[in-house]
């Protein structure tokens, strides 16, 4: 569970610490500011986003002055190979040193807003991306394949943000890796454990008049510690092209699977038969009744640098603390974040649109009790999977559905799923029952199953003042 910071004792007294050197408050001048504050996002990734106020893009839309992007056929562009450093960017968060920086960065329990934090990750491969791509393309965010949490922040500290791109062949994507560590002192390096969270982003390079891939620069990799990131990434790269070639829209459920949603259904037969004294556990929930939602019109202080369409990392804070109410709101505890598996972005949003969000708990280690008597033969009896939360507690699945439209209605779009893992302090159970919520199950777990090879049983840490 993470624990609360205890009356913001912590918080309250590294500010008294900054106040005494002003003695007395510390004031903000009530006047226009030339800072970029256009957004949670930490003014130096916003600063680097956002190159036109959007009432100057707004007025040369509406006057037809809008300038027609260049094809990259007409651009002479430098596809020479590119190393991990030219790529490499880093930015401190001086949330320590800085009270109103941190208003916008903590939440009513004093912790650190994850969401807020996440927006500032997006922001910052955007800006890696680009370092390696050149202003020529229009480069975004396709997914993001992992968000894991090491080790919890016992206190408010300045961070470091740091990332580069670390897998690229040549084609339209890239890899960008990038970790959240406390901030070292100077001439200090970051130590393994101040290591907060590790994340990973494909982004995709497109020609910005066709909207098609353009290839970009491949990477080098010199060193043995550069071969071996090099190595990792073109890994994961190809672990994601088997996961989407043995997706549940492509391919039938294993026989394994099979057995278990033919368990599942015989229990659901189960409880309402009036004739067996089997009833539905307490802490087993219905797959429906966990939903919830979130309807929102999309505003241009959440814009990307072309200026009508919303960053995807406004999408990651929407989406994740809509998962975290969800994860809440049915064990009436609070969640611990684990992880974010891999999610995808499948159409922009645009700004002056309707997104609807919709987060379903979609799996939970904590397996039904009565599972067993339903398998398929004495010889081969069901086994529960591995259970990687501690006892009287779950991992659960939380899956996002976005879709958007426009104001005036039309057609409906979907804009990505997002799949985050949450350990909560109660044992609860998922039961689906349209063969649309099996297969969302039997997706779920997958991802359940691949955090647990990943991380080991029990790992992914969280608590402390990050939620």
């Amino acid at each position: 569970m993470a624990s609360k910071l205890r009356p913001l004792s912590r918080l309250t007294s590294s500010l008294r610490t900054t106040s005494n050197h002003s003695q007395g408050f510390q004031t903000r001048a009530f006047s226009a500011c030339l800072r970029c504050r256009t957004d949670g996002v930490y003014r130096e990734l916003t600063a680097m986003r956002t190159r036109v106020p959007f009432i100057e893009a707004f007025k040369q839309q509406n006057e037809g002055k809008t300038s027609t992007p260049v094809s990259t056929d007409n651009v002479e562009r430098d596809l020479s190979p590119k190393s991990m450093a030219d790529s490499y960017t880093r930015i401190i968060l001086p949330l320590a040193r800085d009270p109103w920086l941190l208003d916008s960065y903590i939440n009513s329990s004093g912790h650190i807003r994850l969401g807020t934090i996440f927006m500032d990750l997006d922001a910052l491969a955007g800006v890696i991306a680009y370092k390696h791509t050149g202003d020529s393309v229009m480069t975004v965010t396709a997914a993001v394949d992992r968000i894991t949490l090491k080790h919890p922040l016992s206190e408010i500290c300045d961070l470091e943000l740091s990332g580069q791109v670390t897998f690229a062949t040549g084609r339209s994507s890239m890899e960008v890796s990038i970790q959240v560590a406390k901030a070292p002192k100077e001439g200090k390096r970051v130590e393994e454990g101040d290591v907060l969270m590790t994340c990973a982003f494909t982004m995709v390079s497109l020609d910005p008049a066709t909207k098609k891939p353009v290839n970009i620069s491949p990477l080098k990799a010199s060193t043995p510690e550069e071969k071996a990131i090099f190595a990792q990434g073109e890994e994961n790269y190809h672990l994601k092209k088997s996961m989407n070639s043995q997706a549940l829209r492509k391919q039938t459920p294993n026989d394994e699977e099979s057995d278990l949603i033919h368990a599942l259904w015989l229990a659901q037969l189960d409880y309402h038969n009036p004739n067996t004294p089997a009833r539905k556990p307490a802490s087993a929930l219905y797959m429906r009744s966990t939903q919830i939602h979130s309807t929102q019109i999309m505003q241009p202080q959440y814009r990307n640098r072309h200026n009508f369409m919303i960053f995807g990392g406004f999408l990651l804070k929407s989406t994740f603390e809509l998962a975290f109410t969800c994860a809440s709101s049915i064990s009436h505890t609070r969640p611990t974040f684990i992880a974010l598996d891999p999610s995808t972005f499948l159409h922009p949003v645009p700004v002056g649109s309707v997104l609807y969000l919709t987060a379903t708990v979609a799996y939970s280690d904590s397996p039904l009790p009565s599972l067993g008597k339903f398998s398929p033969s004495p010889s081969t009896p069901l086994r529960p999977d591995p259970k990687a939360s501690p006892q009287h507690s779950s991992r659960i699945q939380i899956r996002v559905d976005s879709k958007v439209r426009s104001i005036e209605g039309g057609e409906t779009k979907p804009t990505g799923t997002f799949n985050y893992t949450f350990q909560v302090g109660r044992e609860l159970q998922v039961v689906p029952e349209t063969y649309g919520e099996f297969m969302m199950f039997l997706d779920a777990r997958r991802r359940s199953l691949a955090v647990q090879k990943s991380l080991g049983l029990g790992g992914g840490k969280s608590g402390g003042v990050m939620e």
